[in-house]
């Protein structure tokens, strides 16, 4: 069961208790733990919903887009500085870690081999293929040179020469601010689709467990006051 809702049935349980034995010391304490729980519980529940004739409600949908400037802040100076991205590049490339070939092989090399045929078709062979049957004599040779252009390219990145010409380039001032700028932008584009709605469920999905405890201690500081404040009147 909820804990705001078992914490405000067990003091209301307290409170209906008292009341019935005629014993005012647990009616009191029933009746200061269900206060202290009831506030704390609106107190969360304030956070998250707008509740008419409460100013200050609602807070965090009605925050949001300080919410996600917040988050673009903290990603941006704590994560995405220059300095850890180019330590995360540049370290990349010095061991030469930067694995790129699953980009390549996702790569569609299509439109390589459409230039090279054109160029053929044009040359001087051209006239040669034609009597051969033409661009479709060379259909045939499609798919070993994509398989066989993509394996050449990896090859090609995975030399020591070509990591060290990628190194000098990262190291190029205007190529981490690019990337630096890149990496806002991309940040900037997944917070434009965050609605207050989403905020809201997000943040509450994070601490609404931990918000709940707020109820349970409001129930039994409520009722240790009620007891205390029992003891001292009677």
């Amino acid at each position: 069961m909820n804990k705001n809702v078992l914490t405000n049935l067990i003091a209301a349980c307290v409170f209906g208790l008292g009341w019935e034995w005629q014993n005012d010391l647990i009616m009191m304490i029933g009746l200061f733990a269900l206060s202290g729980a009831l506030t704390n519980w609106l107190a969360v529940h304030m956070l998250f919903e707008k509740v008419p004739g409460l100013v200050g409600s609602g807070v965090i949908p009605a925050r949001f887009e300080a919410f996600k400037s917040a988050i673009k802040t903290m990603m941006m100076e704590q994560f995405f500085t220059q300095e850890n991205i180019d330590r995360f590049v540049s370290g990349g490339a010095a061991k030469g870690s930067l694995n790129i070939a699953p980009v390549i092989e996702k790569i569609d090399m299509s439109p390589a081999f459409d230039k090279l045929v054109e160029v053929i078709m044009n040359s001087s062979f051209g006239g040669m293929l034609g009597m051969l049957g033409g661009v479709e004599a060379l259909t045939p040779l499609k798919e070993p040179f994509i398989n066989g252009m993509k394996e050449s390219v990896v090859e090609i990145t995975e030399k020591e020469s070509f990591n060290k010409l990628l190194q000098e380039e990262i190291d190029q001032p205007e190529v981490m601010a690019d990337i630096f700028a890149k990496v806002a932008d991309i940040i900037d584009a997944r917070l434009e689709e965050l609605t207050p709605q989403l905020v809201k469920e997000m943040v509450q999905q994070m601490i609404k467990q931990h918000l709940g405890w707020l109820v349970v201690w409001g129930g039994v500081f409520g009722g240790l006051i009620g007891l205390l404040s029992a003891l001292i009147v009677l």
